[in-house]
């Protein structure tokens, strides 16, 4: 489990984040917001056979970047938002959204830990915890 820090860029810890989540799943695409919106993301996320779908943002230009990006940026500003995001599957996103919402309503956005190691693990008994309460919840 991996736990940014508000130092941080999201971005930068992308790495890790997909190291970590590709020892359980196999990962096809990846949907995310405009924090992500880099050549550098683009770039790895295309090394290692994920399709981004990640939103550009508002000044986002069409001759720089890799070219998925920039098939993106050229879609979204040719269709509008609201057709891109359909098109892309970007709605998709909100169901974690949701989740993580949903979670830190529960629990809060702080951890009682100080050390990283002991926030893994108090974020993961957390999960556990929460996922328990959502499948007794799918089987009512």
């Amino acid at each position: 489990m991996d736990a940014a820090t508000d130092d941080m860029h999201d971005g930068e810890d992308l790495p890790s984040i997909i190291a970590d989540a590709s020892r359980y799943r196999l990962i096809s695409e990846a949907c995310m917001d405009g924090a992500y919106d880099s050549s550098k993301t683009y770039t790895l996320l295309r090394e290692i056979g994920i399709n981004p779908i990640i939103k550009p943002r508002k000044n986002a230009r069409t001759d720089r970047g890799p070219p998925e990006r920039r098939n993106s940026v050229m879609m979204l500003k040719t269709i509008g938002e609201k057709v891109w995001s359909g098109r892309m599957g970007y709605g998709r996103r909100w169901a974690a959204e949701t989740a993580f919402s949903t979670f830190k309503r529960l629990y809060g956005e702080h951890s009682m830990a100080k050390n990283m190691e002991n926030i893994a693990k108090e974020l993961a008994a957390k999960a556990y915890i929460y996922n328990m309460l959502i499948n007794l919840r799918a089987k009512e």
